[in-house]
């Protein structure tokens, strides 16, 4: 069962002018030591960041509190799967949030699509609930 739905686009340029004006103070306020290694070796850095910046706008939708309720932007971190597939890592009020939403029995999944086409980037999350196995 579908639990929560949230898109988000992003303009690459805003990204790039908040890099340019407020660097570390910008990227440690909203990303995780994870996501920035992982953007600051792209040759896109700017895309790079941006497309993580919809990704968690997209989850805060998804969990249905935007960034209040005690969800932060690092509480929600882009990670891959190991065959490269992106998702999200929840902590903090994120995770709290998502584990309320979560009907007994089920197990959350956070399904996760990124891209980008400049000047814009875009990202989709969506929140699943599966039955456990019995």
């Amino acid at each position: 069962m579908i639990l929560g739905i949230g898109s988000d686009l992003c303009d690459i340029d805003r990204i790039q002018k908040s890099l340019d004006r407020f660097g570390e103070r910008f990227t440690h306020r909203v990303f995780t030591e994870v996501e920035r290694a992982k953007s600051d070796q792209r040759a896109t850095r700017a895309a790079s960041y941006a497309r993580r910046f919809a990704a968690k706008e997209a989850c805060s939708k998804a969990l249905g509190t935007g960034l209040r309720a005690g969800v932060f932007w690092r509480d929600m971190e882009v990670v891959n799967l190991p065959g490269g597939r992106p998702t999200l890592r929840l902590t903090g009020g994120a995770a709290a949030r998502l584990a309320a939403m979560t009907p007994p029995g089920h197990e959350a999944i956070v399904h996760v699509s990124m891209t980008d086409d400049p000047p814009m980037a875009q990202a989709f999350v969506v929140i699943e609930a599966r039955l456990l196995p019995a």
